[in-house]
């Protein structure tokens, strides 16, 4: 997602932008070097929601999820996605909440690992159905919906980017999706808040920002420049392609999602008892 901002982001500045990948301990070493930079407008990145989640789960957590960031803007919502293998005789998620009640076992689900949105979001279908669940955590989406695809585990919330090539090429049956709507990846499919659960809504977000107390002319500028790359129907549309539903606004937007995820996670966490061990 960078990179496809990063060329008309440097046009737009006049400047180059030069994307560094810091990887690694679920995005804090990344978000780190962010929040340690110069407070200039020149050191600038991307968080996604395990932001929120690091912050209830990593004992010596090595800054403040919202105290030491300056919010730039909410670019792109990922909703997860609801899946079974295309073996599995469950047709609508109304079946999978039936069935799963009855079963003589749990229920397993995957994630791309604990603490992601695609853990998070069983875990709220499960506390809120009271179907029994299982949680069974990989190291990435790729390996988890493998042994979806496979039958080796019932099921999986997976984010729409890696899983919508999986539904359309028939290999799994999307049954609802997490956010608060429809997405415009499958129409056809509904959400979970309007079947079983009112209310539900969770996703994979992808904002920007940069260290606490950035200049606020800088980040104005910033966000009214990325404003307008991202709602370009070139960029809109290429971003949707890759599963990515843009969402802009405001940095004050930006920040309250941030903090209104920071609780709704720590609800999730507590009541299901979640640790990184």
């Amino acid at each position: 997602m960078a990179r496809l901002l990063a060329p008309l982001l440097s046009e737009a500045l006049g400047q180059t932008v030069i994307i560094e990948n810091r990887a690694g301990a679920a995005g804090l070493i990344g978000t780190e070097a962010i929040v340690r930079a110069e407070p200039d407008g020149h050191t600038f990145g991307f968080i996604i929601s395990t932001h929120v989640a690091n912050a209830h789960l990593v004992r010596q957590h090595p800054y403040h999820p919202t105290r030491d960031i300056t919010p730039l803007i909410w670019v792109v919502n990922v909703s997860n996605i609801l899946v079974v293998p295309n073996s599995s005789p469950v047709r609508t998620v109304q079946e999978f909440v039936e069935q799963g009640r009855k079963s003589q076992r749990p229920v397993t689900f995957a994630s791309s690992g604990t603490g992601t949105s695609t853990h998070f979001s069983g875990e709220m279908f499960r506390l809120g159905t009271g179907v029994p669940m299982q949680h069974v955590p990989y190291r990435g989406g790729g390996p988890a919906l493998t042994d979806v695809m496979a039958g080796n585990v019932d099921s999986m919330f997976g984010n729409a980017t890696s899983t919508l090539p999986h539904v359309r090429g028939g290999r799994l049956r999307a049954l609802a999706v997490t956010a608060g709507r429809r997405t415009a990846h499958l129409p056809d499919v509904p959400t979970i808040a309007e079947t079983v659960l009112p209310g539900f809504e969770i996703a994979e977000w992808y904002g920007l920002i940069g260290p606490r107390g950035m200049p606020p002319a800088a980040v104005r500028r910033l966000n009214e420049e990325i404003n307008r790359i991202i709602t370009r129907p070139d960029m809109r549309a290429r971003l949707l392609d890759q599963g990515a539903e843009v969402v802009g606004g405001t940095p004050d937007e930006f920040g309250a999602l941030i903090v209104r995820d920071l609780a709704k996670y720590g609800e999730v966490i507590r009541a299901a008892g979640i640790t990184m061990d």
